[in-house]
């Protein structure tokens, strides 16, 4: 494997983490579509 310059060693420690991010993004959403479920069809239709 090649080592890495200290540039580009640089360059990858500095940059944002943009996979958590969007992993973050998506169980969010599902956290959100749950709730949603949850409380419109659940708990409003018990009334």
């Amino acid at each position: 494997m090649e080592q890495l310059t200290e540039e580009e060693r640089k360059r990858i420690l500095e940059s944002p983490p943009a996979g958590t991010f969007a992993l973050m993004s998506v169980v969010l959403g599902g956290m959100v579509v749950a709730w949603l479920f949850l409380y419109y069809g659940v708990f409003l239709p018990r009334g």
